[in-house]
C-alpha cells in the first residue's frame, strides 16, 4: 500500500517564506506541491516526499521562519483522497449530502479534511488553500448524511481546538441545480 506524505508551513511573511522553501529543498529531497502567495499577505508551503525527508525539510522551514510561521502540518500518512482536494477537485459519484467546514487557516483545513476522510466514509471534494478568500480555507466534502454528520463534527471539534474555526454546515439532500457550483 502506498503511503502519503504531507508537510505544509504557512508563513505570516512571504519573504521568509520563500526564503525558508529553498533552505527546505536544499536539505532534502522532497517534492515541492505547491509554494506561493495567498490571501492575505502569507506564503504557504506543500512538500511531499519520504517521511525522513518531509520531517528535515519541516525543521529547517521551522527554523528559517521561527515567528514568522502562521500554522504547520506533518502527516506521515495522509489520506489518499487529500492531494486530489488540495490540487483540484476530487471526482464524487454520491449525491447525498454536503458538509463545509471553513477555517482562518489553510494547515487547520487540510489537517480536518485528512481527519475527516481517515474516521468517516466521506470523499473530500475539495480543500479551497486561501486564494481570493481572505486567507480562509474550506474543505467541502460529499457522502451519506449520517457520514457527512460524523466528518463535519469531528473536523469543526479539531478546528475549533485550534482555535480556527469559522463556521462549519450540513447539506441534506441538496438540490441537483447546485451541483455545478459545487464541484
Amino acid at each position: 500500500m502506498e503511503t502519503f506524505v504531507l508537510g505544509i508551513l504557512e508563513f505570516n511573511s512571504i519573504a521568509i517564506g520563500i526564503k525558508a522553501l529553498d533552505e527546505m529543498v536544499k536539505i532534502a529531497p522532497i517534492r515541492i506541491i505547491d509554494a506561493k502567495t495567498v490571501c492575505p499577505g502569507k506564503y504557504i508551503v506543500i512538500i511531499t516526499g519520504d517521511v525522513a525527508a518531509v520531517d528535515a525539510s519541516l525543521t529547517i522551514g521551522k527554523n528559517v521562519g521561527e515567528g514568522y510561521i502562521v500554522d504547520e502540518l506533518f502527516i506521515p500518512n495522509l489520506h489518499k483522497g487529500i492531494f486530489p482536494a488540495i490540487v483540484g477537485v476530487a471526482e464524487c459519484k454520491l449525491w447525498d449530502a454536503i458538509g463545509i467546514v471553513e477555517s482562518f487557516s489553510i494547515t487547520a483545513s487540510v489537517e480536518a479534511g485528512d481527519i475527516a476522510a481517515k474516521t468517516t466514509d466521506v470523499t473530500i471534494v475539495e480543500i479551497r488553500l486561501g486564494i481570493g478568500i481572505g486567507g480562509k480555507s474550506y474543505v467541502k466534502m460529499i457522502g451519506n448524511i449520517h457520514d457527512i454528520e460524523s466528518a463535519v463534527n469531528r473536523a469543526t471539534d479539531y478546528i475549533k481546538m485550534k482555535g480556527l474555526l469559522c463556521t462549519s454546515t450540513i447539506i441534506p439532500r441538496p438540490h441537483p441545480d447546485i451541483k455545478p457550483f459545487f464541484l
